[in-house]
């Protein structure tokens, strides 16, 4: 085209409820600019929808910055769409060609159901990190942060695990919709501190028990969680995780059916 802009054909998954049955519907996308997110793609197909009285596609967006997670989309069967370690919000168009027919769906996974249409529900990710996700805040004078001294290389693996932005593309990637990477980036963000070690061995059974209560699969140990994961968080997680959930079990064993406090 001239203009350099693009003509494209959406096949977009559209479903009313978590109760209904759901169905691709066919829309044009055009003259979009290479330069658009791929959000303000949608932007631009809702804007016609509505002009036309049909209802809008309904997807989860927020900051459009790369750090709230919210972005949650399928597209042409990789979660965010093609592109390595960036959100659907950071993709723009470019990465599509005029002509292309592109693939959107929600994320797939029983503990995340459908809301409408490309929303799903992902409270449960809250839950898991309400289960243990916190450390113990004493009352009284605040001491300096500094007079803990932190190996740099300890610090610097908390704070690649504390990058995980719960967005859910590691549930999205893997066949068995497992969520061993995000609750293991959580364990790990406070697990490898000093302030969170007396929650450690609660934590991780508390984190874990509430993982398996939402109903997520097994870890298939494939590695798609990790390649699919915009902030690129590593398996290793998954290895700490493990030897901490095992060495728990096996030595500080607790009850984790009480979420409020930690184990008894």
């Amino acid at each position: 085209m001239s203009d350099g802009n693009m003509n494209l054909t959406l096949k977009v998954w559209r479903q009313k409820d978590a109760n209904s049955s759901g169905k691709m519907v066919t829309y044009k996308a055009e003259n979009i600019s290479p330069d658009m997110s791929f959000l303000e793609m949608l932007d631009v197909v809702n804007e016609s929808l509505s002009l036309k009285g049909d209802e809008p596609i309904h997807f989860d967006h927020d900051c459009r910055e790369g750090i709230c997670g919210m972005c949650s989309l399928y597209i042409n069967g990789r979660p965010h769409g093609p592109k390595r370690a960036i959100t659907t919000c950071q993709l723009h168009m470019r990465s599509f060609h005029d002509g292309e027919t592109i693939t959107i769906e929600p994320w797939r996974a029983a503990a995340f159901p459908v809301i409408k249409d490309l929303a799903v529900d992902r409270a449960a990710f809250d839950r898991i990190q309400q289960a243990g996700g916190y450390v113990s805040v004493n009352t009284g004078g605040v001491p300096d942060a500094n007079i803990i001294p932190i190996p740099k290389v300890i610090a610097d693996e908390a704070f690649n695990s504390a990058t995980c932005i719960g967005c859910g593309a590691c549930v999205a990637a893997c066949k068995n919709a497992s969520a061993m990477l995000f609750v293991s980036a959580k364990v790990s963000q406070l697990g490898m501190l000093p302030q969170g070690q007396p929650e450690r061995w609660s934590r991780v059974q508390s984190m874990v028990a509430q993982m398996d209560e939402e109903g997520f699969g097994n870890c298939t140990n494939t590695g798609a969680c990790e390649a699919e994961c915009p902030k690129e968080i590593t398996l290793t997680n998954i290895s700490r995780m493990n030897n901490d959930y095992f060495s728990a079990k096996l030595f500080r064993e607790e009850k984790v059916h009480d979420h409020s406090g930690g184990g008894e």
